[in-house]
């Protein structure tokens, strides 16, 4: 399991490397309550509210990324007597292991499943384009796609409503 102090965590990333790191990003519900966990802390009923699930969902899906390293308690209020944890992200970057032939990209169909589910709307743009490109064309079109997730990145703003970018840049299969 990853923790602050491991080698494979940093404030800003948290490296999947135990199969119980793999389960737990697995799981599309998981993903959605990492997406919560991403614009700040919550509690369990906080986490289950904005998702429209049950508590007991969200407590069980909590302790199973709270078990792997993924999120952690950063605060307790006691309120009236009841006892509130506020979870958090433990760091700002989950990244995968690179992916072996055949195995999937489990981030990715997170990311399909909430573009197939977001409600229609004019701020959704999705696009599938097809070029033939040369090692240097590939090479330059990837350094200005990084330089412009870059510039995403500083744009953020977490008082503003969620945006993901989904991007897929690579050579298929040619048949």
């Amino acid at each position: 399991m990853t923790t602050p102090d491991d080698p494979g965590h940093s404030a800003d990333r948290v490296h999947i490397e135990s199969d119980e790191q793999l389960r737990a990003v697995a799981s599309h519900m998981r993903h959605r309550i990492l997406r919560v966990l991403r614009d700040g802390p919550a509690t369990i009923t906080q986490v289950a509210e904005r998702l429209g699930i049950a508590k007991g969902s969200s407590n069980h899906h909590i302790k199973v990324l709270a078990k792997a390293g993924l999120v952690h308690v950063v605060e307790t209020r006691k309120i009236g007597g009841v006892t509130e944890q506020y979870y958090a992200m433990t760091g700002k970057t989950i990244e995968l292991p690179e992916t072996g032939a055949g195995q999937h990209e489990v981030l990715m169909r997170h990311a399909l499943t909430d573009i197939e589910s977001a409600p229609p709307s004019d701020q959704k743009n999705v696009f599938l384009k097809h070029a033939r490109l040369s090692p240097q064309a590939w090479d330059q079109f990837n350094e200005r796609l990084t330089a412009l997730l870059t510039e995403l990145n500083e744009l953020s703003d977490p008082t503003q409503p969620a945006a993901d970018l989904f991007v897929a840049f690579y050579r298929p299969k040619d048949v």
